[in-house]
């Protein structure tokens, strides 16, 4: 499976609910975005669903993803969930299902729910699966367990304050596509002086920096937004071309700055 499966860019709805996740994905729908990145912990799946099916764009021309909660690992229980989530996104699959965070000791051994997982898309839930939070140990058992060319993504917390260099690296030598969340680091990198001089040179703004950085280096990006004059910038992002040297300004920048890390359900990080 090519890397090209998964789009580079989508958008997010973590942390968006009801009315505000609705107009999110519409907004977002209308301005061309045609990726959409959800999840069952997330309690918005309905309202994605609505925004979808309500915005006029054919079900096949949005990538829609969601991921399955800790909760759900257990092979009786993985099928099941999904079958609900595609009941509240009105649709009959997801293009995208991945296991959101790998929970080691809740009780369900990485092989059953990966197990699970691809009986899942044999049975056309979804037509991809993939990973979440994956380190490179768990990401290598993930791979004895489907095969490599089973795991379409590891979709990763990424951001110019925390490169994650050596389990990207590693992803890309497996060909399994990386995903970037938390690209701006809850905003956080929007205040960077290096960021805010490259934006200057660029006419662009720094989250459009931050997000073309990431697509450069070949990940994608699920950038969320409730403004529609921010989610219309952050779509500018994938015509921005950096040069090597704005690379290398954003390569340093490195901080280990990891935002997201709930115990319990982390692992121990690369």
């Amino acid at each position: 499976m090519s890397l090209s499966t998964i789009p580079s860019f989508g958008l997010g709805t973590f942390r968006l609910k009801d009315q505000v996740v609705i107009d999110s994905v519409r907004t977002a729908l209308e301005l061309g975005y045609r990726a959409v990145d959800t999840a069952q912990i997330y309690g918005n799946e309905a309202e994605v669903g609505q925004a979808i099916a309500e915005s006029g764009v054919a079900r096949q021309d949005v990538f829609l993803t969601t991921k399955i909660w800790v909760d759900n690992y257990a092979p009786a229980k993985l099928g099941p969930s999904l079958e609900e989530s595609l009941r509240k996104l009105r649709t009959d699959y997801v293009d995208l299902t991945l296991i959101h965070w790998p929970a080691p000791g809740n009780g369900v051994p990485l092989e059953a729910y990966m197990g699970a997982l691809a009986q899942a898309r044999e049975r056309g839930l979804t037509r991809q699966i993939g990973i979440s939070n994956f380190n490179i140990a768990l990401t290598r058992e993930a791979i004895a367990a489907v095969g490599a060319g089973n795991i379409a993504t590891n979709q990763v917390e990424l951001s110019p304050y925390l490169q994650n260099r050596k389990l990207a690296e590693f992803l890309q030598s497996q060909d399994i596509a990386v995903t970037s969340y938390m690209t701006l680091a809850y905003g956080k990198v929007l205040g960077d002086p290096v960021l805010a001089e490259i934006a200057a040179r660029h006419q662009a703004a720094p989250a459009q920096v931050a997000l073309a950085w990431a697509m450069q280096l070949g990940y994608a990006v699920i950038p969320s937004s409730t403004k529609r004059a921010n989610l219309a910038a952050n779509l500018q992002a994938r015509t921005l071309r950096l040069s090597d040297a704005d690379m290398a300004a954003i390569a340093a920048l490195e901080r280990n700055g990891r935002e997201v890390s709930p115990a319990g359900l982390a692992p121990e990080w690369d």
